[in-house]
């Protein structure tokens, strides 16, 4: 059984549609649910599903490789960033090589990196007057939004797309991919 570890920041939405996709399957199974703030609503979504939970703290996460053993514990052999804000470390990058993905809301190398995440991009595609926009899977690296991508799906975007409008086509696109994407990864892992 191959067993995913879901970071996510936020209301959790994403992470909802992983973890229904992998409710019975039959080699694949969410152990755990990571976030970075105790509000997060994806809390709420593992308690509801009864999968266990680990909350960061930044300055242990940053520069502690505690949580290398506490996924020895869940025996975590994937991770799958799901609205995460902050950087992965290098020692946790290391220790999963190709391991780790991120799902990006929009068609990167555009509109990525450091303080590009949820409406600013939205809003950043808007002002620019794209007439597509759309999601980007890929391997989590060092850096923000740089690592090889694996996948990506567009959206056509017209005059009177708000940057609310786009955020939802976009959101559209993310819950019927980002799912079917890991699946494949694990089914057929990179060499």
């Amino acid at each position: 059984m191959k067993r995913i570890a879901i970071f996510a920041s936020g209301t959790g939405s994403n992470a909802l549609k992983i973890i229904e996709h992998f409710k019975a399957h039959s080699s694949i199974e969410v152990a755990l649910v990571v976030s970075n703030k105790d509000t997060a609503g994806v809390l709420e979504i593992a308690k509801a599903h009864q999968i266990p939970t680990l909350l960061l703290e930044k300055n242990i996460f940053r520069k502690s490789t505690q949580l290398l053993n506490d996924f020895k514990v869940y025996q975590i052999d994937f991770i799958a960033l799901a609205g995460f804000l902050w950087l992965i470390p290098a020692y946790l990058v290391k220790a999963f090589p190709n391991k780790i993905v991120n799902i990006h809301p929009a068609l990167l190398p555009r509109y990525g990196g450091k303080g590009m995440y949820g409406h600013y991009v939205h809003e950043a595609v808007f002002a620019a007057k794209e007439q597509q926009s759309g999601m980007t899977i890929h391997y989590v690296n060092e850096q923000y939004d740089e690592g090889n991508i694996i996948f990506q799906a567009s959206c056509t975007l017209t005059p009177n797309d708000n940057p609310t409008i786009i955020a939802q086509k976009v959101l559209q696109l993310e819950h019927k991919h980002y799912a079917k994407v890991i699946e494949n990864l694990l089914i057929t892992p990179k060499k």
